[in-house]
């Protein structure tokens, strides 16, 4: 490997240190979890993982954490999401790919709307009355 200038050096940290805070949970309202267990890789969820980061950089979000998890449990539906965002039930998505992780981004995250036809689990209206009791 070539040797870096300080200049290199600088820009490397930087971009490190964005990448970074796209994971970091605190002072987020909003969190995307993807399950990363071995079925989600072999399905696409590194796929997936990219789309909703690029997403998020291109609708300017920086309140919302990217973070991954092992096997949900859902592994016929694979690559599988959960969001979380105030206002709106806690949400799995399955069967995400790059372009549904957008979808995502734009229709749940923004407009507090959940893409239906990719929610595979999500807890019933009693649970989410009763405040998860």
């Amino acid at each position: 490997m070539a040797k870096m200038t300080l200049q290199e050096l600088r820009e490397l940290r930087d971009t490190k240190k964005s990448e970074i805070q796209k994971r970091d949970i605190h002072d987020k309202d909003t969190q995307v979890i993807i399950g990363m267990g071995t079925c989600g890789i072999a399905a696409g969820a590194k796929t997936v993982l990219d789309a909703f980061l690029e997403e998020l950089e291109a609708q300017h979000l920086t309140s919302v954490s990217v973070t991954q998890t092992g096997c949900m449990g859902l592994c016929y539906v694979e690559p599988t999401v959960e969001v979380m965002s105030p206002g709106m039930p806690s949400v799995i998505y399955g069967k995400v790919d790059a372009k549904i992780a957008k979808q995502i981004v734009v229709d749940h995250i923004l407009n507090k709307k959940m893409v239906s036809e990719y929610v595979f689990d999500k807890p019933s209206t009693d649970i989410i009355k009763d405040g998860g009791k």
